[in-house]
């Protein structure tokens, strides 16, 4: 007997009949001889509708009011989830974020976990028999206001409750069979993968793969919880993301991801001395902007110098207001933005010890005849930023200059 949390994003229970299927699937894991816990997201499209009519209201709603009224999706899918169950013939019982304990910080709409502090409640509803139905997404910080965890937050409550319970396996059911290569939209020859370690997860979720998101795997990486990533339309095995083991192949490239709609911010001229950069980027975490990639050229004479970094294209406004701000602090500072921008990358923890990634990366893109604005890297990550209309291309060029199409020959 083991213990299973299952997690069902909003397409999973999307109309009654999927809520059936998903209900199936955690009677069908109790019945195997497990103690279920399932986390479940709002039905599709709930959220969007949610915050469409607090926008028909007002064009400036609270954040606190934002996440109380967000968080009504999940009660309705873990109250319509326990029903399922209990019509076909099971014990089951619902629970909102804070009936679970989730506690978090005071973040309204993106909060983080502190801690789940009923671990003792879930586990004596799983000895009496029942399956337990958890909401996602949401939680309580101190004062007991409700709070939302942001995009992803399903899956990191999953990957929270499963480290808390120290489940055996946290299964992520979702439209797509596993993890792949590439995203299949864009690249066919994609292949699914039988695993992949955390690391490589962490960056290919920051890189634009839309499977799970940063926060799950990275709470997966730090407790040691196995996730498996499966479809929630058939029983075929998906792809496990795994603690990096010496026992697993450590092929060079694991995958390749492409991150759209991003865009470039360049302060030229900015005085080149100690402190400034802090400072510049005080501004831009005070307006909530996650900056992607820095890029600093110290002008000749050593006294000026242009900083540039990339951000997701939403966060324009803000950024529009972050640059008012530092004009009026640096009148000699002006600024240039350069939208419609992507950026294209390939992950793998073998990078580590291999040489000449770079190299056959940036030749793909050559023969595909495209440009790169700029590059960073990391110990397993290669990046370049493109032109937003090359991004696809750009993606199906590395994907096969790295042959993922292909299954590994071997240990690399």
């Amino acid at each position: 007997m083991g213990l299973i949390v299952q997690k069902f994003g909003g397409t999973s229970v999307a109309d009654a009949e999927k809520i059936h299927r998903a209900a199936r699937r955690a009677i069908r894991a109790k019945l195997d001889g497990n103690d279920v816990v399932v986390v479940v997201s709002a039905m599709n499209k709930t959220t969007d509708e949610l915050v469409d009519l607090a926008y028909q209201v007002t064009d400036r709603p609270s954040r606190r009011e934002m996440d109380q009224l967000l968080a009504t999706g999940e009660q309705i899918t873990i109250a319509l989830m326990a029903m399922a169950i209990h019509h076909a013939g099971h014990d089951a019982i619902s629970l909102t974020g804070g009936q679970i304990g989730l506690r978090t910080d005071a973040s309204f709409g993106r909060a983080r976990i502190r801690e789940i502090t009923e671990r003792g409640r879930i586990l004596q509803l799983l000895k009496r028999g029942s399956i337990v139905i958890a909401a996602g997404f949401q939680g309580v910080d101190e004062a007991l206001n409700i709070t939302t965890l942001g995009r992803g937050g399903s899956d990191t409550t999953a990957v929270a409750l499963a480290a808390s319970l120290q489940a055996d396996v946290c299964e992520i059911f979702t439209d797509v069979d596993g993890i792949y290569s590439a995203d299949p939209r864009i690249v066919p020859e994609a292949r699914k993968l039988p695993f992949i370690f955390h690391d490589e997860m962490l960056e290919l979720a920051s890189l634009g793969a839309q499977v799970m998101h940063s926060r799950s795997v990275e709470l997966g990486k730090n407790y040691d919880v196995r996730i498996h990533v499966r479809s929630s339309y058939t029983d075929a095995k998906g792809t496990d993301i795994v603690k990096e083991s010496s026992d697993l192949g450590q092929i060079i490239v694991r995958g390749a991801a492409l991150k759209k709609d991003l865009a470039r911010v360049e302060l030229i001229g900015v005085p080149n001395k100690p402190g400034l950069a802090s400072e510049i980027f005080s501004h831009v975490a005070d307006r909530d902007i996650i900056v992607d990639d820095i890029i600093q050229v110290i002008h000749k004479g050593g006294e000026t110098a242009d900083l540039s970094f990339t951000i997701e294209a939403d966060n324009l406004q803000a950024a529009h207001l972050v640059i008012e701000e530092l004009r009026r602090e640096m009148p000699g500072m002006t600024s240039e933005v350069k939208t419609d921008l992507a950026k294209v990358s390939v992950v793998g923890v073998g990078m580590r010890t291999h040489t000449g990634v770079a190299s056959r990366m940036f030749e793909a893109l050559h023969q595909a005849n495209i440009n790169i604005d700029n590059i960073s890297t990391s110990e397993i990550v290669i990046s370049c930023v493109v032109n937003a209309e090359d991004g696809p291309r750009a993606l199906r060029a590395v994907h096969s200059a790295f042959e993922l199409d292909q299954e590994p020959r071997g240990t690399a």
